[in-house]
């Protein structure tokens, strides 16, 4: 997740590469006992002799892969399992949980796994994996010495890291041709197809990601944020930001004062601080927040940001915005 800038021992769990607690949970097959390798989203080749069977995963990275009946033996989260919306509603029976805060792992917990791989997406601006960035306490750093790292890359598309661990869970023995797991295919399919219809009926409309914070307004530079290159990818015309931060390249960081550099018709709200009375909240607040006519107009939808890693969260996201774009107003930033 990327966040805003300021902002040895006993044996343990088994992994158990079957369902996950839920009736429609794909199976896996038997693990190789040959040698396994896959191509981390940096572009290095990881190698193991045996097929990794003891996973530590980052908290969207283990939902990927226990959607294809991969289930690890560890999690790290951001925030609280309970509300990370990668796995609410996940049965995390029989799973050690090792963090619920960005930049903090209980290693000394994670090494009482003995994982043999640990999952974690790869983000090519900070050229670093989840929960290894910069930012991070040192001592979680150390969860890298445990295992291999590996993880596909926060692209150019959610739907290519979609695909990324879909093959990651293949070669971890996963039965990726399920029937289940062609039904949310197919859901995701028909997402898109509506999402792009309703974006073609408003070929005016310009959307602006943002998220607003006690000190900044931050603008969300669709370069370094796979979903929105998605949209824009799908015809929605997500405007790209001038003035990227250099060091810090996901965001360009507004003064209050020039909250309102932009107008588009749409707000798409960072999800991670979006709520239903968020708008009106901001708005009493920070009165140059509603200087953004979009806001006053109450235009805003939440934008699921940097944390779909599965076809189904990201086909539920879609129908979301895509009520949203119907009910839009292209004049609205005019």
């Amino acid at each position: 997740m990327r966040i805003w800038r300021p902002i040895v021992a006993a044996a343990a769990l088994s992994l158990t590469l079957a369902g996950c607690g839920s009736t429609d949970t794909p199976e896996t097959t038997p693990t190789s006992a040959g040698p396994w390798q896959f191509t981390d989203g940096s572009g290095e080749v990881v190698k193991a002799d045996k097929t990794p069977t003891r996973i530590i995963a980052h908290a969207g990275e283990a939902a990927a892969l226990m959607s294809f009946g991969i289930k690890p033996v560890g999690v790290y989260a951001d925030e609280s399992v309970k509300t990370d919306p990668n796995l609410k509603g996940l049965d995390l029976t029989g799973i050690e949980i090792l963090g619920e805060e960005w930049g903090k792992i209980d290693v000394e917990k994670a090494a009482s796994l003995r994982p043999d791989l640990i999952v974690g997406d790869y983000w090519p601006a900070e050229k670093a994996h989840s929960g290894l960035e910069e930012g991070v306490d040192e001592k979680s750093k150390k969860l890298k010495e445990l295992a291999p790292v590996v993880g596909v890359s926060q692209g150019k598309s959610i739907v290519d890291l979609a695909e990324g661990y879909e093959a990651l869970a293949k070669s971890l023995g996963a039965k990726v041709d399920a029937p289940e797991i062609a039904a949310s295919k197919k859901k995701f399919e028909d997402a898109v197809t509506a999402f792009k219809a309703a974006v073609a009926s408003k070929p005016n409309l310009t959307a602006l990601a943002m998220s607003p914070a006690d000190d900044k307004v931050y603008v969300a530079n669709p370069e370094f944020a796979p979903e929105l290159l998605d949209f824009q990818k799908w015809g929605l015309k997500v405007v790209n930001p001038d003035k990227p931060d250099p060091g810090f390249p996901y965001w360009e960081n507004l003064s209050w004062e020039n909250a309102d550099k932009y107008q588009p018709d749409l707000i798409l709200w960072d999800g991670r601080s979006y709520t239903d009375t968020a708008n009106a909240e901001w708005g009493k607040k920070q009165p140059t927040w509603f200087a953004i006519k979009a806001a006053k107009a109450d235009a805003v939808v939440s934008w699921p940001a940097y944390w779909l890693h599965t076809y189904g969260h990201f086909a539920a996201e879609l129908d979301k915005l895509t009520t949203a774009i119907k009910a839009a107003d292209e004049n609205v930033g005019s």
